[in-house]
């Protein structure tokens, strides 16, 4: 499997996942940022007038990118990792599927959550990467095992 590693991680948990999959299945791995960082104010969900509120209020909210260099036309395998908030991916997320050309590529979706599973996030997406295949995947949260990892990207026969 020629596999990338891509993940947006607002706080951190997310990249500790990506980078351990990454590891476990012998994959790049790439961060994806947004041209503003966000703060831990942009990201309070219980303020309805934060920066993640609104942008996740307004499904054509395409936050902008710190850069376009992940190296998707080199891999045919793409495991893309967020923070699952309000039931789907962060819309950062559709603005880094629209940034490239996923046809004929298989996504595979992973994400950390506090509370909720992965929602709506593949229907979510699929309308910003429409060539691409689409896979729920899972959570990727607490205490995770390399072997355990690649056991399960195994399982999904790509």
């Amino acid at each position: 499997m020629n596999a990338l590693v891509a993940c947006f991680s607002a706080t951190g948990t997310t990249a500790k996942a990506a980078k351990l999959l990454a590891e476990a299945v012998g994959a790049d791995l790439y961060e994806i940022r947004p041209a503003v960082p966000y703060t831990s104010a942009d990201l309070n969900w219980m303020n309805k007038s934060s920066r993640s509120s609104l942008e996740m209020q307004d499904k054509h909210s395409r936050p902008a990118l710190a850069d376009t260099n992940a190296p998707v036309a080199d891999h045919d395998v793409i495991f893309l990792g967020f923070p699952v908030w309000w039931y789907v991916a962060p819309t950062l997320l559709n603005t880094f599927l629209e940034a490239y050309d996923f046809t004929g590529k298989t996504i595979v979706l992973f994400a950390t959550s506090g509370g909720s599973g992965l929602g709506k996030a593949a229907q979510g997406l699929q309308v910003s990467a429409p060539g691409a295949r689409i896979l729920d995947g899972r959570l990727l949260n607490g205490k995770l095992d390399k072997a355990e990892l690649k056991q399960w990207a195994e399982s999904l026969g790509l």
